[in-house]
């Protein structure tokens, strides 16, 4: 190398980075043919972090704060070049940062319906969707299994498959579960607990930690719930029987205050509910009871039971 080519050679003295724009995970500290000045500072901000690479070998790694970079605090760098703690030239390396702060509001769904088996409905098919937050963890296997030697890394370049490896979870929690699909969809912070538990082995395989999982809905396809409606409809009702007997004792009351005609109308409508309510228990019971109906009918009036074939009821004379 030539005096001027000497004097001419540019040196780093300080390497920091700031982003220029969300989403960027790691990015590549721009070197080309730069050295780093021996005593150069490096400074690593809140939500970063920064790594040191020596031929395709992962050596130091800085968290937050300023640093002085000597032999001293690049100790595997020092090895890994065999320095001696007296080398004071400049040296070469390729150094990364890493985003560590929080990728919110990251979305997931069931882009088609997954076919799950159901204790009481047997084989159906449910959607969902949700949101769910992560950051970069361990930067030495998110370089080494993920973002590699690439300039710039996305959050973009990950997203699809972290939604991927969620719906894929979701399906194996949903067939490795007894709990019917109507208690899952009541109580999904219960569901996102669980499934959020069984994601976080695979993130942090890939570096990155799930701080957050949410489940906001889960649903069937249409035809599957108007099915499902119609069987809540029917165990509402439940026992027709009951149903009608409550039926006719709440027209009770209400007969009773229809004060408009008077306590003739009054009786009359008091009458009517009784008449009712002793007709609906009559016809629950067995068919002979069923008969008795045919042949009887009921005073407007007092409500007695009497023949059908009476013109005028014995107990008030009414006709």
């Amino acid at each position: 190398m030539s005096l001027r080519d000497f004097i001419s050679k540019q040196y780093i003295d300080v390497i920091q980075w700031t982003e220029e724009e969300n989403g960027i995970l790691a990015t590549r500290y721009p070197m080309q043919d730069l050295e780093i000045q021996n005593g150069a500072r490096l400074t690593v901000r809140e939500s970063q972090m920064a790594a040191f690479i020596d031929q395709g070998q992962f050596a130091d790694v800085f968290g937050p704060g300023s640093y002085t970079l000597t032999t001293q605090n690049l100790p595997i760098l020092t090895d890994l070049l065999n320095w001696d703690k007296k080398f004071e030239s400049p040296f070469k390396s390729d150094v990364y940062f890493f985003s560590t702060r929080q990728q919110t509001a990251q979305k997931w769904g069931t882009a088609t319906p997954i076919t799950i088996r159901d204790k009481e409905f047997g084989a159906v098919r449910v959607r969902g969707y949700g949101i769910y937050a992560w950051h970069v963890f361990d930067p030495r296997v998110f370089h080494t299994k993920v973002s590699g030697t690439r300039d710039a890394y996305l959050v973009t370049d990950i997203e699809g498959q972290l939604r991927e490896t969620i719906v894929s979870h979701m399906t194996d929690t949903f067939a490795g579960s007894s709990v019917p699909f109507v208690d899952m969809a009541a109580n999904q912070a219960a569901l996102a607990q669980r499934i959020g538990e069984g994601l976080k082995p695979v993130f942090a395989d890939l570096g990155l930690m799930l701080d957050s999982f949410v489940v906001e809905n889960l649903s069937l396809p249409d035809e599957l719930q108007k099915t499902l409606d119609a069987r809540i409809g029917m165990n509402i009702v439940g026992d027709m029987g009951r149903y009608a007997q409550f039926q006719a004792g709440s027209s009770l009351p209400i007969a009773a205050a229809n004060e408009g005609g008077g306590g003739a109308a009054a009786g009359m409508g008091l009458g009517a509910g009784i008449a009712m309510g002793q007709q609906l228990m009559t016809a629950m019971k067995p068919d002979a009871g069923a008969v008795a109906v045919a042949d009887a009918k009921f005073c407007i009036s007092c409500g007695k039971s009497i023949t059908r074939a009476a013109k005028f009821c014995p107990e008030c004379g009414a006709s």
